[in-house]
């Protein structure tokens, strides 16, 4: 009994928490979207050597899009000329540090885990871009064209009708992956409440040293979503699990949402997207050994 008073009380309570991040975060982060002229994120797109791959990798950072939403963005880069490596940072860094992701992230693990998190994806965003470009991977880019021009809808004047289209935009997207949420915070409280501590400590604790990869591995074929891997790698941790191995599942997971790469296969070849599942298990694994030796 005690144990399920203790999940169903850690169930509400991380939904009560990540309803307010996430809606508060896409809310803020909608407002100062709306500051940002289009073409000032494609001049900012458009520098030349790693310096446009650290600026790729900083747009990405900087956009909460969604799979709908990453692929015109994508497409529509590489119409205006953007350099194929450049892209492919965004591409890369768009759902890995997004702000929902980052916000969520410092809230539950803390704030050193969510700035190690922040650099190592940052830096493997700018470093797989430039190794894709250099392999010429730009081959496997289909020949596609968008139909008609991006959508681009109109920006309110005045801060308090754009606040209300933001809210309004956050709490769209926010029902949008509810239910990503609530597996994840169910999964999480089952988790924290009934999975033994001790088997979890033997199979993927710190002293394991096939625990990262194989936590990785097992992330990437799953396509977790952030909003549901987050919940669960906090209630893994709470029983031992070590750092290293929860985030390689978040990475893995996150990195290769289902819909996003479904989406991306449709401007790119099948190749290319098998690099980029590479980029990410690599990520994934290097990441998780460095918050370990951290």
């Amino acid at each position: 009994m005690n144990n399920l008073i203790d999940t169903i009380y850690y169930f509400l309570y991380i939904v009560a928490e990540l309803t307010l991040l996430f809606v508060g975060i896409s809310t803020i982060v909608g407002i100062i979207l709306m500051y940002i002229p289009e073409e000032k994120m494609n001049k900012w797109m458009s520098g030349k050597g790693i310096l446009g791959n650290v600026m790729g990798a900083s747009v990405g950072s900087l956009t909460p899009f969604c799979a709908c939403s990453t692929v015109p963005m994508t497409l529509g880069f590489l119409e205006m000329g953007v350099s194929f490596g450049v892209v492919m940072s965004f591409v890369i860094a768009s759902p890995l540090l997004n702000p929902i992701i980052i916000g969520m992230m410092a809230t539950i693990m803390g704030l050193k885990v969510t700035a190690i998190y922040f650099l190592v994806t940052f830096v493997a965003a700018i470093l797989f871009g430039v190794t894709l470009e250099n392999l010429g991977f730009k081959k496997y880019v289909k020949n596609v064209r968008m139909k008609g021009e991006r959508h681009k809808d109109d920006v309110p004047l005045g801060f308090g009708l754009r606040f209300l289209k933001a809210l309004k935009g956050a709490w769209e997207d926010y029902k949008s992956v509810l239910k990503y949420l609530l597996v994840g915070v169910g999964l999480g409280a089952a988790i924290y409440g009934y999975l033994p501590q001790e088997f979890l400590v033997k199979i993927a604790g710190p002293d394991n040293l096939f625990a990262i990869p194989v936590a990785a591995i097992i992330g990437v074929p799953l396509y977790v979503r952030a909003e549901t891997a987050i919940p669960i790698g906090l209630s893994l941790m709470d029983k031992g699990m070590s750092t290293g191995a929860v985030i390689a599942l978040i990475i893995g997971g996150a990195g290769m949402a289902i819909p996003e790469m479904t989406m991306l296969s449709s401007i790119f070849k099948k190749k290319l997207v098998a690099a980029m599942v590479v980029a990410i298990f690599l990520t994934a694994t290097i990441g998780g050994f460095i918050f370990n030796l951290i």
